[in-house]
C-alpha cells in the first residue's frame, strides 16, 4: 500500500473544498496592508481571524526594534541555544517576561506550541499523573505525549470534577499536575480558575496555566487570567505565546518554582530547537513594553470583543458562552461552516473555520478574533457582512445596511 493512502480519504475532502472555491486552508494573502487590514485575491479585505490582539504587528516601535536587531546581529542564530550559545536578546527577555509576572525564572521556546511541548513533559515523568481539562490545545495534548505520565481528563471547566479524580489519585505515588488555559481558543471562554486553584491546594497538586490567549488580555496590567482571578500565588508555571497580543512567534514560561533552571537541560523541545532570531526577540521585547504602557489597547480590544459578540448574538448567531476577543459562531454543520466562510471572504471578511478534532463536542465553528486596532466601523461592517451572507445561506434573517469600514 503507499504510504499516504491512510490519508486518501481526507484528501478528497480537500479537492472538494478546492472545487467548490471554500479551502480555509488555502488562502493566500497578496499583501498585508495592515493589523485589520490585506489583499486576498486582488481585494481589500478586512481581517477578523488573525489572533493579532493588540494589533502590535505594525506598531513602530516593535517594526524598529526588530529592524535594528537585524543589522546588529543578523538574521537567524542558526542553531539551539545549548549548541549556539544565547544572544544577549535571549536573557533580557527573559528577564523581561520573569519581572513582568514577578516570577524568579523565564524560560523562552521557539514557538508557543513547543513551550507547552517542553513544559508538560519535562514536568510529568513516569509514575506521575497529568490531569487536563478536556477542552485542552493541541499542544497541551502532545506534551503529555512526549512524556512518559499517566494521562486523565477531566470534564472543561469543571473544579468538582478535577476535584473527584484527584481524590481517586490521592493515594497513588507520583506528582499530580494539572493543566488548564485562561482563555480557550475555540469558544473564547475563560476557566473558573479560582475554583481550580482551591481543588489544586486542597489536593496538593501542581497547577500549570496556559495564558496564551489570555496574555495582554485579562488582568489589571494584561498578565491573564490567573491575575484578574487574585490566583497568581496557586499557579506553578504559566505558559504562553508571543504570537497573540505580542505580535510575533515564539513562547515562555515563568516559575518561582525551586531548582526550575534544570528544565533547560531536560526539555526537549527547549534544547533541539533553534533559538528565535534577534528580530524576533527584539520585536517580542518591545511588544511587552506597549503592552505595559499602554493599557488603552487592552481597553480597545474588550470593547471591540464585546461589541462583535453582542451584535452576532442580535443576529441570532449561537456563540460561545461569554464575550471574549475569541468569538466564535457555531454552525449546524461542516459544510454550513464551510459556505459562511467562503461567502464571507468572497464578501472581503476573513474569517476562521475551526473543526473536529480541534473543537469541543465535535461543534463545527466559524471563529473569528478580534483586535484593539479594529475601529468600531470596522466592527459594524463585519456584522453587516456576517448578516448579509448569513441570511443568503439562511443562517439568520436579519441583514442589516452595509457599514462603511475605516
Amino acid at each position: 500500500m503507499p504510504l499516504l493512502d491512510k490519508y486518501a480519504a481526507l484528501a478528497a475532502q480537500y479537492r472538494q473544498l478546492e472545487e467548490a472555491g471554500a479551502n480555509p486552508f488555502n488562502v493566500k494573502f497578496d499583501e498585508v496592508l495592515s493589523p485589520t487590514e490585506a489583499m486576498v485575491g486582488g481585494r481589500k479585505t478586512l481581517l477578523l481571524g488573525t489572533n493579532n490582539y493588540l494589533g502590535l504587528t505594525y506598531d513602530p516601535a516593535v517594526v524598529a526594534a526588530a529592524n535594528a536587531a537585524t543589522t546588529a546581529s543578523g538574521s537567524g542564530t542558526t542553531g539551539s541555544r545549548i549548541a549556539n550559545g544565547s544572544y544577549g536578546g535571549h536573557a533580557r527577555l527573559e528577564a523581561a517576561l520573569a519581572a513582568f509576572y514577578g516570577r524568579r525564572l523565564g524560560m523562552v521556546f521557539s514557538t508557543g506550541y513547543q513551550a507547552n511541548l517542553g513544559i508538560i513533559s519535562a514536568l510529568a515523568g513516569k509514575g506521575d499523573h497529568l490531569l487536563l481539562d478536556a477542552d485542552s490545545h493541541a499542544s497541551i495534548y502532545d506534551g503529555s505525549r512526549l512524556g512518559y505520565a499517566q494521562v486523565t481528563r477531566f470534564r472543561h471547566n469543571s473544579p468538582d470534577d478535577l476535584a473527584t479524580r484527584l481524590r481517586r489519585l490521592k493515594d497513588e505515588p507520583g506528582e499530580k499536575i494539572v493543566i488548564v488555559e485562561g482563555i480557550y481558543s475555540m469558544l473564547g471562554d475563560t476557566a473558573p480558575l479560582k475554583e481550580f486553584a482551591a481543588v489544586k491546594r486542597e489536593f496538593g497538586a501542581c497547577l500549570v496555566v496556559d495564558e496564551a490567549h489570555s496574555l495582554g488580555v485579562l488582568g489589571e496590567t494584561g498578565r491573564g487570567l490567573a491575575e484578574q482571578a487574585g490566583v497568581e500565588a496557586d499557579c506553578d508555571f504559566i505558559v504562553g505565546t508571543f504570537s497573540k497580543s505580542l505580535a510575533g512567534v515564539g513562547g515562555f514560561a515563568v516559575t518561582d518554582m525551586e531548582g526550575a533552571e534544570i528544565l533547560r537541560v531536560v526539555s526537549r523541545p527547549y534544547m533541539f530547537t533553534a533559538s528565535l532570531p534577534p528580530a524576533n526577540i527584539a520585536a517580542t521585547e518591545a511588544a511587552l513594553q506597549q503592552l505595559r504602557a499602554r493599557p488603552d489597547l487592552r481597553r480597545r480590544l474588550n470593547e471591540n470583543a464585546l461589541r462583535l459578540y453582542r451584535g452576532l448574538e442580535k443576529l441570532g448567531f449561537e456563540l460561545g458562552p461569554e464575550p471574549s476577543p475569541v468569538v466564535s459562531a457555531i454552525m449546524p454543520t461542516p459544510e454550513a461552516a464551510f459556505g459562511l466562510w467562503a461567502a464571507l471572504l468572497k464578501a472581503g471578511l476573513y474569517t476562521n473555520v475551526s473543526l473536529p478534532p480541534a473543537t469541543p463536542r465535535g461543534l463545527a465553528l466559524l471563529r473569528s478574533s478580534v483586535s484593539a486596532a479594529h475601529s468600531p466601523a470596522q466592527i459594524d461592517h463585519a456584522i453587516a457582512l456576517f448578516a448579509e451572507t448569513g441570511k443568503g445561506l439562511g443562517l439568520t434573517n436579519a441583514a442589516p445596511a452595509l457599514a462603511a469600514a475605516k
